[in-house]
């Protein structure tokens, strides 16, 4: 008898247009082998999650309320089992902050950083002094808690004010020292090392645009070219920071390599499934077909996770 999966896709963050390409992906991969369904977290979910009485829910949602333990601690309590991380290992990851605090522990370099709230008292030229001193320009600047480089810019010292009223809405953000160097991103799969791809933006850094758009044209270079010994270092990294934050399924870590040393800039604990997604990418340079691929997140759902 055919298993049913659930997937769920859209949602309410700002990432909603790439979770409905992700579920229509993975929809058309797996449609032949079980019974399939796509649905929205919307008010309904409960209702629609037991009346089609899926065996596993696969979650394609992206950022705030699908990747950030709300939608697993709601898949927790009805007992269901689910892809991907758990409750509390989603949401240290999406959690820019918490998570670098974990890797600073653990000896994992990441970038300098502090954390700025928005406050009409603060003065100008005291922010200045404070960047100047802890990171110097340039920097980058960033939402504690969006994915797929939501809301992020790098800024010098002229455009900081201009691109910092941008974010006023986040009340707090954080301010980051901005790392030159290669963009390195690397896939883990379960306990397997899967493999690492780079890319060349041809924008300024691997934003959104560079992300999802075809037209931005960002070139994908793999095998990475760098040292085997290399290569090893930022493999173990991945899956180093992959076990201590407890995550489960597949991850995909994003480094920049500068001056001989990786920064782990974050972890992605659902990362895309579309046509231009990078874990696919390494999978199937690594013989493992996107079917393939899929089906091992399906089999690898569990409850309690």
């Amino acid at each position: 008898m055919k298993k049913r999966i659930l997937i769920l896709a859209g949602g309410f963050s700002r990432e909603r247009e790439i979770s409905l390409k992700t579920a229509k992906s993975v929809f058309k991969e797996i449609k032949k082998k079980y019974i399939t369904k796509i649905c929205e977290p919307n008010g309904d979910l409960i209702k629609n999650i037991r009346s089609f009485k899926p065996d596993v829910v696969f979650n394609a949602l992206h950022g705030r309320y699908g990747e950030d333990g709300y939608i697993q601690s709601i898949l927790e309590s009805e007992k269901i089992k689910y892809t991907h991380s758990g409750v509390l290992s989603s949401s240290i990851a999406i959690d820019k902050e918490i998570s670098k605090k974990i890797f600073l522990k653990n000896n994992i370099l990441t970038p300098k950083y502090f954390k700025f709230c928005f406050n009409k008292s603060t003065k100008k030229s005291a922010l200045i002094k404070k960047i100047k001193s802890k990171l110097n320009f340039p920097v980058v600047i960033k939402p504690f808690n969006e994915g797929s480089s939501v809301e992020v810019y790098i800024c010098n010292k002229k455009d900081f004010f201009k691109k910092l009223k941008k974010l006023y809405l986040y009340k707090e953000i954080m301010i980051e020292k901005f790392i030159p160097g290669r963009e390195i991103q690397v896939a883990i799969m379960g306990k397997r090392k899967l493999g690492a791809i780079e890319l060349v933006p041809k924008r300024k850094f691997y934003d959104y645009q560079a992300k999802y758009n075809a037209k931005s044209k960002t070139e994908h270079i793999i095998p990475v070219k760098i040292s085997k010994q290399k290569m090893n270092e930022v493999l173990n990294i991945a899956l180093k920071a992959h076990k201590i934050i407890g995550c489960k399924g597949v991850t995909r870590s994003d480094f920049k390599f500068y001056k001989n040393k990786f920064y782990l800039l974050e972890i992605n604990t659902q990362p895309g499934m579309t046509s231009l997604s990078l874990v696919p990418e390494i999978a199937k340079y690594n013989n493992i077909s996107f079917f393939k691929l899929v089906d091992w997140i399906i089999k690898d759902a569990t409850t309690n996770r």
